[in-house]
């Protein structure tokens, strides 16, 4: 049951972010010390009556992937339609181990996974908005549905997905907390404080799985 003593209640959301074998050491795109969020995860996420899961589910020829552009190199960027797009390792192809959720990950209460970044010419960090800025993923309104006012995020990468999960979701109208000790970041060029950065200014909470569990 959710607890009273953390603020917690039934129109507070637990959003996981990429828990997957593709972000975790050893994957296709690890995030350094990536498998050290699952346990905290699994710690709060009995807090929270409602929950939902995001996969990065890409084709194997996805326009992000720095394999399909000849002569780039991963973490280089281009220009795209709709903006710069950072050139990724492959990672979390479509039906792959890579793309699996952890598998020591218990949100057995999750209602939801949401599968994301599967259209081939834009890439989707946010769990709400695809990275063309106008794409929805459907989220925004599922959790509107859900009577959800609060979404508390965690999971990978702080500073890529979790970040503009949480933007989006201020957008949206959401309230949102970033549970730092549960995310891990790539910090790319300084990535990790600008997101900060962003978050703060969006109004984003960031607060420690202790805040919620004592």
């Amino acid at each position: 049951m959710p607890s009273s003593q953390s603020g917690i209640d039934e129109s507070c959301c637990l959003l996981v972010v990429d828990a997957q074998n593709g972000f975790m050491p050893g994957g296709g795109l690890p995030v350094a010390d990536g498998d050290a969020v699952v346990p905290v995860i699994n710690r709060v996420a009995p807090l929270f009556a409602n929950a939902v899961l995001t996969q990065d589910w890409h084709p194997a020829d996805h326009v992000s992937f720095a394999a399909n552009h000849p002569g780039r190199a991963p973490f280089e960027t281009i220009a795209l339609p709709y903006g710069t797009q950072v050139l990724w390792p492959t990672h979390c192809v479509q039906g792959t181990p890579d793309a699996e959720l952890h598998a020591g990950l218990r949100v057995t209460q999750a209602q939801l996974v949401l599968r994301k970044g599967f259209h081939r010419e834009v890439d989707s960090y946010s769990a709400f908005v695809e990275a063309d800025g106008t794409t929805t993923t459907g989220l925004a309104a599922y959790l509107q549905a859900r009577g959800i006012r609060h979404v508390y995020l965690c999971g990978l990468a702080t500073d890529y997905c979790v970040a503009w999960s949480a933007l989006d979701a201020r957008k949206a109208g959401f309230a949102a907390t970033v549970i730092e000790d549960a995310c891990r970041a790539i910090d790319l060029d300084g990535s990790l404080a600008r997101a900060r950065a962003d978050m703060e200014a969006a109004g984003v909470q960031r607060i420690l799985s202790a805040d919620l569990t004592g």
